[in-house]
């Protein structure tokens, strides 16, 4: 049994589960705070009351008290009396260095080509019909542009179409909408993005999460988990995937497909990153190996351009995309016109292709100085992953390190990180946590390695030192 948890402020709180072995008040202040860490609950923002928010929820109001009082101790909330809770995180956004958010740098936006694309889109004769109501499936101009880009790169079948959405995360949503009813099973990698994990949730999904490697997702067990749950929906990274940063191999891939259509099940490809590959050859993506066209494959604007724009799309059979074009349609309409004509002047213009070169080019260095400072800074027996893109990678501290223990400790030295705990489905490790870089220059990530690795070196010698007084025997 689950308790789906409201809005606090704009923020969706996804479920809490009963039948976890993580307390509830635990759980919920989990979601809490990790939409402070996130920034979508802000500074000085006023949450429910407890009595208030128990009501919503269901829930008993000490539980809620008791998520309350973890967040002030932890310094992420501060109540006052008669007035209520308030977000209190006290780091000032200048001060902060932040790993916990994966989005590309503001500072590399092109500000200058960005506002001469506007100025042209909004002059041309075209202007006035992009501001009137349009197509469900998107922007026609924009649609057939990707489209002919992915038949050009094999990642369109003959029998393809394009469904524009708001970002990667609607996308996710309309399939669970449109192809995945209450209680049937969704097969997902375990750790994954946590957006993810709770879109589906919410719509009352039963997830069943693969172990994840240096090389994507165990195959071996991936083939168990399709013979014993025959599940509606498998859905896959294929490049640097958050928030391990893995990549599939090529074999893997290949597996991956061949085991989709043994078992009948819609393959899901999620490529919102491929286009950051930093070193190395790329792979073709699952969609341009299935000769059969099958595969739904996810892109996104977000990663490479402006991630404020909420432009992405879905490559998929037409079938696939009428029953995802009905279910956004009693969404939203249809995703912004002017956006979406933007980003086409962008990428028609050649704009686009600049600005990639120089977001692959800031990220090869970020990627480097990431890597560095791991190695540098953090404590012996870490071990974390090694992409060769993307915007994150994956830490394992040393046992008995506990990542959101340290959190608050991280966060008085004045940088923040996502616990593990986040991106879990089925299996967590304390000792495990998210760094993204790519919103960093190199010399904060530097300094923030230095600064996380004091935290956990220090923690590692304590608890060390303490088992070796507590084992000694005694003298007689």
């Amino acid at each position: 049994m689950c308790y789906l948890l409201r809005y606090i402020g704009m923020v969706t709180i996804s479920q809490l589960d009963v039948s976890s072995e993580i307390p509830l008040y635990r759980q919920l202040y989990d979601r809490i705070a990790e939409s402070i860490h996130n920034g979508q609950l802000r500074n000085g923002e006023r949450l429910p009351a407890t009595r208030e928010l128990a009501v919503q929820l269901g829930l008993n109001r000490t539980t809620v008290s008791a998520a309350y009082s973890l967040l002030e101790e932890d310094g992420l909330l501060k109540g006052h009396v008669g007035r209520g809770s308030f977000v209190n995180f006290s780091m000032p956004a200048a001060d902060r260095i932040s790993f916990a958010s994966s989005r590309p740098a503001e500072d590399h936006f092109p500000l200058a080509e960005f506002q001469e694309t506007c100025r042209e889109v909004i002059s041309a004769p075209e202007a006035s019909a992009i501001l009137q109501l349009g197509s469900p499936s998107g922007y026609g101009p924009l649609r057939q542009y990707l489209l002919d880009q992915a038949r050009l790169s094999g990642e369109a079948a003959p029998d393809d179409d394009v469904l524009i959405t708001n970002g990667c995360q609607q996308a996710l949503d309309l399939l669970q909408r449109a192809f995945v009813s209450s209680g049937e099973g969704v097969v997902v990698e375990d750790p994954v993005y946590h957006g993810l994990k709770n879109v589906f949730i919410r719509g009352g999904a039963r997830l069943f999460g693969v172990p994840m490697g240096e090389n994507g997702l165990d195959l071996e067990q991936l083939g168990r988990v399709l013979i014993r749950e025959r599940p509606k929906i498998l859905l896959v990274t294929s490049n640097f995937q958050n928030p391990t940063g893995a990549t599939l191999p090529l074999e893997a891939r290949e597996s991956v497909l061949r085991m989709a259509r043994e078992f009948n099940v819609l393959l899901v490809e999620n490529n919102i990153y491929g286009d950051l590959r930093y070193e190395g050859t790329p792979l073709p993506s699952i969609k341009q190996l299935d000769v059969s066209g099958g595969t739904v494959l996810l892109r996104s604007f977000s990663k490479i351009a402006f991630p404020g724009l909420r432009v992405g799309w879905v490559i998929a059979p037409r079938a696939v995309i009428a029953r995802l074009a009905e279910a956004k349609q009693w969404c939203d309409l249809h995703t912004d016109q002017l956006s979406q004509a933007i980003l086409l002047r962008f990428a028609v213009s050649g704009r686009l292709a600049a600005h990639a070169s120089n977001v692959r080019t800031a990220g090869a260095a970020r990627l480097r100085a990431v890597l560095a400072a791991c190695e540098k800074h953090l404590p012996a027996g870490t071990q974390f992953t090694r992409p060769s893109g993307g915007m994150s990678l994956w830490v394992k501290l040393p046992d008995p390190l506990d990542a959101s223990e340290l959190l608050s400790r991280a966060e008085q030295e004045k940088v923040t990180y996502l616990p593990g705990r986040y991106f879990s489905v089925a299996q967590f490790d304390p000792g495990t946590l998210r760094l993204s870089f790519g919103g960093l220059p190199p010399s904060q990530i530097e300094a923030g390695l230095a600064a996380l690795g004091k935290v956990f070196t220090n923690e590692l010698t304590r608890v060390r030192k303490a088992n070796r007084f507590e084992a000694a025997p005694a003298m007689v």
